[in-house]
């Protein structure tokens, strides 16, 4: 016979289990170059049923899998190809995030705490709006926009580049500054905001790089640069000759241009990779405007290119197209640095993600270099609206008219 449990047992036993619960908001910090960026990190579930979620902005960014035992927190984001390790003692998280890049594997010391809600400073000056930092990129920009969306000491705010945009870096202004950061499992960033007496902004990124920002219309009444136009930054060689592509699906079958499920429809076909975060930004309107479009006509065609370790075996590219509920045609392509030689028909292309618009012809009629995120807000919606004109303009068009 199992004995009673007393009362003051028994909600010690459910004090115990709650402290070791770690569902809720936490505010985390992970470590770069000496740099601690801080961020909202989620954790719901418990046990083999945990996940962690990161954000950009109010979009979420959860874990595929996870487990919390004995207090050590175990998550994975493969679609990141990413993973988190951490120790719970004395209330705080403490461990690191580990993902595979590009060219290298970043390690970032993590830290974690149970979110309070910071003091603001309610006399925040206002920086609403949108301005330009001058800036010569190495990818030929004379300078780049930074977006700010502000409510009272609250501020959402992003730099768009040719690429596309950081994310969403969010804070509040404290002690004569808005600070502002960003980390969505990638991309991490810390703004420090400053308001000059000349009205133009002091920029202090993660510590180090320092920018300046000017309203877009004191910079254009200046004659200053102004960046980079997306629909002009890339274009083709031949106009006249049909953009061509052969390479290996997931599945190591070839698929080509000339391939019958091409002919007569109008393709996108966007140059990617699933270690780019503004391609993460890209993928999901591709996938929505594959299905509203491809019984119209259209086709679209990833060519992805990816490190050494995913060319063997795709593990992240296939988490990928998972996540993004992707149905349009994949191909596995190579390297990063082998693209261009792969890709002999563009001109000035140096931008992740591009998407080249092809007619019913197969001829390029329309470049789109780069893909913003909802943080840029207005030009979020200026693309996606781009998208959908060129597509339907070259839908409407015929085989014979279409040159």
């Amino acid at each position: 016979m199992i004995g009673k449990i007393s009362a003051p047992a028994f909600f010690a036993i459910a004090s115990a289990a709650l402290a070791q619960s770690l569902a809720g908001t936490w505010d985390a910090t992970v470590k770069v170059n000496d740099v601690e960026v801080p961020f909202r990190f989620e954790l719901s579930g418990d046990g083999a049923g945990v996940q962690g979620s990161f954000f950009n902005g109010e979009e979420r960014f959860p874990s595929t899998n996870g487990q919390f035992a004995n207090g050590s927190l175990a998550l994975k984001w493969d679609y990141y190809a990413s993973r988190l390790e951490a120790t719970l003692k004395d209330g705080a998280l403490d461990g690191q995030y580990i993902q595979a890049r590009r060219a290298e594997r970043a390690v970032y010391p993590f830290h974690a705490t149970r979110h309070t809600q910071p003091p603001a400073d309610a006399n925040a000056p206002s920086i609403d709006g949108q301005w330009v930092i001058p800036n010569k990129s190495p990818k030929g920009e004379q300078a780049w926009r930074f977006i700010v969306h502000q409510t009272g000491p609250d501020v959402s705010a992003a730099i768009l580049r040719i690429d596309g945009d950081t994310g969403a870096v969010t804070g509040t202004y404290r002690n004569g500054k808005f600070v502002l950061s960003h980390f969505s499992g990638a991309r991490p960033l810390l703004l420090e905001v400053s308001l000059t007496s000349d009205g133009s902004l002091d920029i202090l990124q993660n510590g180090k790089n320092k920018l300046t920002a000017i309203r877009s219309e004191e910079s254009l009444a200046k004659g200053l640069p102004q960046p980079t136009d997306p629909a002009r930054h890339t274009s083709v060689k031949d106009p006249s000759e049909a953009f061509r592509f052969s390479f290996p699906d997931l599945n190591g079958r070839m698929v080509s241009n000339t391939d019958a499920r091409f002919h007569g429809k109008v393709v996108l076909v966007v140059i990617t990779g699933s270690w780019c975060p503004n391609c993460h930004d890209e993928a999901p309107y591709l996938a929505s405007l594959y299905r509203k479009y491809r019984d119209q006509g259209l086709e679209i065609v990833a060519l992805s290119f990816e490190e050494g370790d995913q060319l063997k075996n795709p593990e992240r590219l296939r988490a990928f197209v998972q996540r993004y509920g992707i149905e349009y045609t994949t191909l596995l392509c190579g390297e990063p640095s082998e693209a261009p030689d792969k890709l002999t028909q563009a001109v000035n292309w140096n931008s992740w993600p591009t998407t080249f618009f092809l007619d019913r012809n197969g001829l390029v009629r329309y470049v789109h270099a780069g893909f913003p995120s909802s943080a840029s807000g207005e030009l979020f919606r200026q693309a996606k609206e781009d998208y959908v004109a060129q597509i339907e303009r070259l839908l409407h068009e015929n085989m014979r008219t279409s040159r």
